[in-house]
């Protein structure tokens, strides 16, 4: 039979609700009776029943955390963060995997929610109508990370990712490129597609120079979409001196086309990269890339999170983290080294 607080208290010669106290780090115990009950503990072997302790208290400390992908360099690295705040506030994550497939994503979340978490983090790419309608209708508190939705209903940690855009094209611009091809996200993407696309287009308006179609390319953040769009912008009759890839699988695919084509990088055409994972330092030449800074997004969704849980003060509803450029040999050095 398993040991219970009452096997605990009676081998202790205290009550119930002394033990109970112990247990959950009430100050208000001797220090003398804390020491005898957690002796006993020690000898019986006792462990607390979360779920009794979640009825109680009507908390679980647990928070529902959905990924679109757990393999995904990018997804692993906010899961830290998410999951290092998580332990130095106690709580315990539950992650689930969504395959950025809408149907899977509501069926977790309302799996989550039966589970009685604390509260949910969420990652995807298009929030849309019935996320929100599925987040909103519950008093769970919800925070998105690396995502937002268009209205900013729900609090949200992220980057400016047109701002980013603008910056990776001005990099080259500056470098005097004006022939710069882009290898787009999916432009039904909200953001990391459409909004680093408009960046983009921003920047080579304000230089004075036409977007031309041919010059862009709808990618899906995959390394091979990259290698193969790539061979395509090689194949016209005067092909791109630049190119910036919305993440770095895709700029790194871009590069290995632009060597087998038996071209150099960054002597013939110079590449940038979005995200800033850790396989940009394994490619040679190194990839010039954005930095998103993945594991602060999750360690600031879940330190927010928290405040939510708790009814603490917050200051800002939609967090803004600075991105900036880590140039590696990918690109020539220039303004901005």
């Amino acid at each position: 039979m398993p040991v219970t607080i009452y096997d605990v208290a009676r081998e202790a010669g205290v009550s119930m609700a002394t033990v109970s106290r112990v247990v959950n780090g009430n100050p208000n115990v001797k220090p003398l009776t804390r020491k005898k009950v957690l002796a006993a503990i020690e000898r019986l072997g006792y462990r607390p029943n979360a779920v009794a302790r979640g009825l109680a208290s009507k908390k679980t400390t647990t928070v529902g955390v959905i990924i679109p992908d757990v393999s995904s360099l990018f997804f692993s690295e906010l899961a830290r963060g998410i999951e290092d705040i998580a332990t130095m506030y106690k709580y315990n994550i539950i992650l689930c995997n969504s395959d950025q497939r809408m149907e899977k994503e509501l069926q977790l979340i309302n799996t989550l929610l039966e589970k009685q978490v604390d509260g949910l983090l969420f990652m995807g790419a298009e929030i849309k109508e019935d996320h929100l309608q599925a987040l909103t209708s519950t008093s769970v508190p919800t925070v998105l990370a690396a995502t937002r939705d268009a209205d900013n209903v729900l609090p949200s940690v992220s980057i400016d990712h047109f701002q980013a855009g603008y910056d990776a094209t001005r990099a080259l611009l500056d470098r005097g490129h004006k022939r710069i091809a882009m290898i787009t996200g999916p432009l039904n993407d909200p953001l990391s597609g459409l909004m680093r696309f408009e960046g983009y287009k921003k920047a080579l308006v304000d230089a004075g120079i036409g977007l031309l179609e041919e010059l862009v390319a709808s990618g899906n953040f995959f390394y091979e979409s990259g290698l193969s769009l790539t061979k395509q912008f090689l194949q016209l009759p005067e092909p791109p001196t630049a190119i910036f890839a919305a993440n770095d699988e895709m700029a790194i695919g871009a590069i290995h086309a632009i060597q087998d084509s038996g071209l150099n990088v960054p002597g013939d055409i110079e590449v940038i990269g979005h995200d800033n994972i850790r396989l940009v330092e394994m490619v040679r030449p190194r990839l010039t890339s954005v930095v998103q800074p993945m594991y602060d997004i999750g360690a600031v969704a879940m330190r927010l999170l928290t405040k939510y849980m708790n009814n603490e003060h917050v200051e800002e509803h939609v967090v803004m983290l600075p991105h900036r450029i880590e140039y590696r040999e990918s690109t020539r050095p220039g303004q901005g080294q």
